[in-house]
């Protein structure tokens, strides 16, 4: 599985995510999109233009926006 979370420094749900995936074991790549444009461009694509944070996709399709129940980021 190929899991990437697009985030930003200093986000708080952005750490939930994160925390969430190390405590299952789930390795997954963590990109920046708030310092990054390549990467924001990319987080764009998947979220078809939503800027929320954490965006998470996993295996090339888009999963979510935002963390936690209900969703905020």
């Amino acid at each position: 599985m190929a899991l990437v979370i697009y985030t930003k420094p200093g986000c708080p749900y952005c750490q939930q995510a994160r925390d969430y995936y190390n405590s299952k074991g789930i390795s997954f790549i963590d990109r920046d999109a708030q310092t990054s444009k390549e990467f924001r461009a990319e987080m764009f694509k998947y979220s078809d233009g939503d800027p929320t944070v954490p965006c998470i996709v996993q295996n090339g399709k888009f999963v979510q926006s935002g963390w936690g129940d209900p969703l905020r980021g």
